[in-house]
């Protein structure tokens, strides 16, 4: 007998591995593009460290890094900053400028960590269905706000009527730019941030432990500050050092409300300078082109990144630490 052709039989094998190959072709361009996204992340942190480490410690010839110039025992232990001055009076001191940054994040995490805690808990343990669904968007929303808003809020309402008013009759006096009202504005802008991560390791506690603590008697405020919180704390503290690293790297809100005043202080009522305020500060300005002046925001940038960089590793550390895996 002749065959006419292959048959339907024989053309079913054929069809299913045309379409395997074409779906192996397709898994393969997108974990190639997954693979591309992340390479371009780990590209993008090696460029920035590699250009704050060139024009801070390197140098590319002919021109000199910042530290080639300025002695790091001056940079680190210096009590003045005043790059801006004529050459005979610079002086490259970052004291002030680490001391203000560290005044707002103090003051923010003091405003801005309990506050989200325990809006956290309150979503988390006691708010309703219809409660939860209303005070998430107003949460996301207050995230959304720009930073330039946040500013002017603190400068034109906070301290004209809020804090100065409030301190005067103390018998304080309370400058118009202070590190006071940056750093609650920079507190209120973390709480969204606290709030939103730790209702999340919240909700991850197994229904068991609160159920267990009831049935001891437990009250509902004993089962969330013993049982719950306790139990997602690797969580909670991982959210903290997060936005304390976002306070840190704040700049248009803190630059408009606390000053430009490099001043070494823990007095929040006077007005100070953070490292990303003189950032910001020097580039609106004129800056000479490899003059001491534009490396030294190398220089700045460059501690920033390795306060940011040491808070983000301190926080990884404590997440895997005490993390808790719950079956």
């Amino acid at each position: 007998m002749s065959s006419a052709g292959p048959s339907r039989r024989d053309n079913k094998p054929i069809s299913l591995q045309r379409t395997f190959s074409w779906q192996r072709l397709r898994e393969e361009v997108i974990r190639c593009l997954l693979f591309g996204c992340a390479l371009l992340s780990v590209a993008t942190t090696l460029a920035i460290i590699f250009v704050l480490v060139t024009e801070s410690l390197v140098g590319i010839p002919p021109q000199t890094a910042f530290f080639q110039d300025v002695s790091w025992r001056e940079f680190f232990f210096g009590t003045t900053w005043t790059p801006q001055f004529a050459e005979a009076q610079q002086h490259f001191g970052i004291a002030p400028l680490v001391c203000g940054t560290l005044l707002i994040t103090g003051i923010s995490g003091l405003i801005g960590l309990p506050a989200g805690l325990m809006i956290a808990v309150y979503l988390s343990e006691y708010a309703t269905p219809r409660a939860r669904s209303i005070c998430k968007p107003l949460l996301e929303l207050l995230a959304g706000v720009p930073t330039v808003v946040y500013g002017y809020f603190g400068l034109r309402f906070l301290t004209p009527y809020v804090l100065i008013p409030f301190f005067k009759q103390m018998g304080f006096s309370i400058y118009g730019f202070n590190a006071l009202c940056g750093g609650i504005v920079v507190g209120i802008m973390i709480i969204p941030m606290v709030a939103s991560l730790s209702e999340d390791v919240l909700r991850a506690v197994p229904s068991s432990l609160r159920e267990s603590g009831y049935a001891l008697g437990a009250t509902k405020f004993d089962v969330s500050a013993r049982i719950v919180v306790p139990s997602a704390l690797s969580g909670v503290l991982a959210s903290f050092l997060l936005a304390l690293s976002r306070s840190i790297g704040e700049t248009m809100a803190v630059a408009i409300c606390a000053g430009n005043s490099p001043n070494l202080t823990l007095n929040p009522f006077a007005s100070i300078q953070t490292m990303t305020a003189f950032i910001v500060n020097v580039m609106q300005g004129e800056v000479v082109a490899g003059s001491t002046l534009e490396k030294s925001l190398y220089a700045v940038a460059l501690v920033l990144f390795l306060m940011t960089l040491s808070m983000n590793l301190v926080s990884q550390i404590i997440l895997n630490r005490y993390r808790e895996v719950y079956q």
